[in-house]
């Protein structure tokens, strides 16, 4: 099917269901540039409470690429027209970055579509429009691989001594419009002024040595997000959920098993 940008996208995705039944869904949404496997050490995890919902962004991995540019709003219908498909109404939602700033779209936006929302190291703006401009451009120009190498000094600390090379292919690897496309959904993005809307249970967690997304920027988000709980993990940088693999599991799980108590 030929897409447009502005049509919904059916976007890859895995469902992988829950260790014993449960009324329980969870959606995870990645950062730009990433695919869905970069959820693998969380997906085993909250199995166990939940059946858990894995996509990737259009754009991203085995989603397609339509001619950008994108907006978040489009993003999240994408995600949507998922859950729709698989009839999963209601859903707790796990973002990171880019798809954490869908988590908020969708909390904002579909309030009776989630059941509590965790935000990883992404913000509720991305710094000033030009530089996500610009980075488009590159993109356009260059490639994905251009920047492969500076994405990896921010997804990961100095000390993180795991598998980076499989997470430099996945950013080269990521189609270059789409990933052009996805800046420019970026650069629009402005939460601030809805930020105490959201009402869904919130799980804010920072990585401490992140710097594309700072603590500081977590912060705002935790103060202006009612009743949010906020966590700060170290060594962590934009990646939190690869090099604190199994304290992000664990927060996600209580976070989820407390919200459907609720």
């Amino acid at each position: 099917m030929r897409y447009t940008a502005s049509m919904p996208v059916e976007l890859a995705h895995d469902l992988v269901e829950a260790t014993t039944p449960s009324t329980c869904t969870v959606v995870l949404i990645g950062s730009l540039g990433s695919d869905r496997s970069m959820w693998n050490p969380q997906i085993h995890a909250l199995t166990t409470v939940a059946d858990v919902v894995a996509v990737d962004l259009r754009g991203h991995g085995g989603s397609p690429a339509p001619t950008g540019p994108y907006t978040v709003a489009e993003l999240a219908e994408d995600v949507l027209a998922v859950l729709d498909s698989l009839g999963r109404e209601r859903v707790h939602v796990v973002g990171l970055s880019l798809g954490g700033a869908v988590g908020q779209w969708l909390a904002v936006h579909r309030p009776k579509r989630v059941d509590s929302l965790t935000l990883l190291c992404t913000s509720a703006r991305f710094g000033e429009p030009q530089g996500w401009s610009d980075r488009a451009a590159t993109v356009r120009s260059s490639g994905t691989e251009s920047l492969a190498d500076a994405v990896i000094a921010r997804w990961f600390t100095s000390e993180f001594d795991g598998d980076t090379a499989t997470f430099r292919h996945m950013i080269s690897s990521t189609p270059d419009e789409g990933y052009a496309a996805c800046c420019e959904a970026l650069a629009e993005w402005d939460n601030r002024a809805d930020l105490a809307t959201i009402t869904t249970p919130t799980l804010v967690i920072a990585g401490e040595q992140d710097p594309a997304t700072t603590p500081e920027d977590m912060r705002i988000l935790a103060d202006g997000i009612p009743d949010s709980k906020f966590h700060v993990l170290s060594p962590a940088a934009h990646l939190a959920n690869i090099e604190q693999a199994e304290q992000v599991s664990q927060l996600l799980v209580g976070h989820v098993t407390e919200a459907a108590k609720a």
